[in-house]
């Protein structure tokens, strides 16, 4: 199996400097595509803006206790590491690798546009 290619964007120059919402997630722009990005236990991870179910916006729903993202619309969650789904119903979210540099925190977005579960 060949290594994944990422092209790399960055999103801030620090985890302070993204606008984090009270529920720990955060909507950002990203080479033309609406991202979230979620802050559980010092983690920043990035998925898809709608689930892929009936397209809530994941970040108007909540990070549970075991550090899964909830969609608002039917509860739906998903494991914020990889997307899968971890209430049965057998649907993945799009994520997004997260990288800490030291001139800021970059997303990447596979090359080639491929999915990344």
């Amino acid at each position: 199996m060949s290594e994944k290619k990422y092209n790399w964007h960055k999103i801030a120059d620090s985890i302070e400097a993204i606008p984090w919402q009270d529920n720990r997630l955060a909507i950002v722009e990203v080479a033309g595509k609406t991202i979230t990005l979620s802050h559980f236990e010092g983690q920043i991870h990035g998925c898809a803006h709608k689930c892929p179910h009936a397209g809530g916006v994941m970040a108007n729903g909540f990070i549970d206790a075991t550090g899964n993202i909830v969609c608002p619309l039917h509860r739906y969650r998903f494991k914020l590491e990889n997307g899968r789904n971890t209430s049965g119903e057998g649907y993945y979210l799009k994520t997004y690798p997260i990288e800490t540099r030291t001139d800021g925190l970059y997303l990447g977005i596979q090359a080639g546009g491929f999915l990344n579960w």
